[in-house]
């Protein structure tokens, strides 16, 4: 289990509402007016070479009107903070300033587990500093679940697991989080997606869901059914996608072995998109395969 992907895609997913819960005081400034367009990560590692982090989540902010200049974010997630690196996050913030030219840039850090971190970073002398660097801290473990019950941020309500709370409360911090999901997401395919996050995070053990299932009956009867629905309609299209990714995982890891996860990673938008013909001649032409472009061309 990746945490680092698993946050990478809430906030892909949801960055309006990933903002306002870990950078509220940033959020507060902004309008329905700015876009917020995720950077690609494989322009980012082409362009920063081995200085590339792949677990930051760089979004830049727009306004289409000029109004106001193009504000940078950037998101890691830190599982355990004694691993937090302040010298890392900084100078990655400074490569992305030197990139795209600007110096308006947030850097927000999510913290999992409880556990130590710096906040500032000072280099200088005795008589001056010379460089100052901080963060916007979002520790999760430290938030009161209780506090979000009716919080109507989707991100705030799906991380309700991950926050402080009493261990008799941990079914109720458990049914809120997914009655948020299923009154805050109206897409069905992204209910299934996050209630597979929140069930990760709060690891219920079989007496919790059998006291989950007793005191919420109606609610798990309408995601049964929603769920029945959603499988039904897309059975058809599921067998479809599921050779196709099957077809893609395979290539995927033939790629990487005889080319190196780098190069893999800079294929895998094309890898993804093809049909699974396509996909299992790649799979035949690799084989004997030189370099990446005599598979494509």
């Amino acid at each position: 289990m990746s945490h680092d992907q698993n946050f990478k895609n809430l906030i892909l997913d949801y960055p309006r509402q990933a903002i306002e819960f870990a950078a509220a005081s940033e959020a507060a400034r902004l309008d329905d007016q700015v876009r917020i367009l995720p950077l690609r990560e494989e322009q980012l590692k082409e362009r920063l070479g081995e200085r590339f982090r792949e677990l930051d989540v760089p979004l830049l902010l727009e306004w289409p009107d000029g109004r106001r200049q193009a504000l940078l974010f950037v998101f890691e997630e830190e599982t355990e903070p004694g691993r937090f690196s302040i010298h890392r996050l900084a100078h990655y913030c400074l490569d992305l300033s030197e990139l795209y030219q600007t110096e308006r840039v947030v850097p927000v850090v999510i913290f999992l587990h409880p556990g130590g971190f710096r906040e500032t970073l000072s280099l200088g002398s005795d008589t001056r500093a010379y460089l100052q660097f901080s963060y916007l801290a979002c520790a999760l473990f430290g938030l009161k679940a209780r506090d979000y019950f009716d919080s109507p941020n989707l991100v705030a309500r799906l991380n309700l697991p991950n926050m402080q709370y009493a261990p008799e409360e941990k079914v109720e911090v458990y049914a809120q989080a997914v009655r948020g999901l299923r009154t805050l997401e109206p897409d069905r395919e992204r209910q299934i997606k996050y209630l597979d996050f929140v069930d990760i995070y709060a690891a219920l053990d079989e007496n919790e869901r059998q006291r989950y299932q007793q005191q919420y009956a109606e609610e798990i009867e309408t995601m049964t059914a929603f769920a029945d629905r959603f499988i039904e309609q897309g059975v058809q299209q599921g067998v479809q996608q599921g050779l196709q990714q099957g077809e893609a995982t395979i290539l995927m890891r033939q790629f990487a072995r005889k080319f190196g996860t780098d190069s893999a990673e800079t294929y895998r938008p094309r890898i993804e998109s093809a049909e699974p013909e396509q996909l299992e001649a790649w799979s035949e032409r690799i084989l004997s395969a030189d370099s990446p472009e005599t598979i494509f061309h």
